[in-house]
């Protein structure tokens, strides 16, 4: 088990060696495992990708998020503008259905609402609108809502089974089973 104080030198180092994020910027603490960041960043990209990193070292129990997103001038950008991207980038993108994710932004925060079938869709809207500039950070709230039906899943994995098993058979077989 690692000491706090090696748990605290193993992310310095992650972050150190992520290429996305200036972890000169970024200030760890740890506590029985509890790590903290803190400090400022210059995208919610940089944040996001801070976290994930942190997250992937081995020994973090926990994780509390004090980093604060800080536009460059050149970055800032008004709500008005980041939700005009915002839907333009939710349009352009073919994983979702058309018009089935909400945008409303405050203060550079997008939060996307509503429902998609899958959750592929929905994790392409959030990381589609996570790398706008002027973004500060991204809530989730889309639900998703599969249109398939029970028998229609149930029918379609014994069709998956039966196409791997006539497959698997002709590969060690040469020929089929059926």
């Amino acid at each position: 088990m690692k000491t706090d104080l090696q748990l605290q030198q193993d992310i310095i180092a992650e972050l150190t060696w992520e290429p996305s994020v200036n972890a000169a910027q970024i200030g760890v603490e740890v506590k029985d495992g509890v790590v903290t960041l803190a400090g400022h960043v210059n995208s919610y990209s940089e944040k996001w990708r801070a976290e994930r990193v942190t997250q992937q070292v081995a020994g973090v129990k926990a994780l509390a998020i004090e980093i604060e997103v800080r536009l460059p001038g050149g970055s800032l950008r008004n709500d008005a503008d980041i939700a005009r991207a915002a839907e333009n980038v939710l349009e352009w993108m073919t994983y979702a259905p058309r018009d089935s994710v909400k945008v409303m932004v405050e203060g550079g925060w997008i939060t996307l609402s509503g429902e998609v079938d899958w959750e592929y869709q929905r994790w392409a809207a959030v990381k589609g609108v996570s790398h706008l500039m002027g973004v500060t950070g991204v809530s989730d709230h889309m639900a998703i809502k599969p249109q398939a039906s029970n028998l229609t899943v149930k029918s379609g994995i014994e069709a998956a089974l039966k196409r791997r098993a006539q497959t698997d058979a002709s590969k060690h077989y040469g020929g089929s089973i059926w």
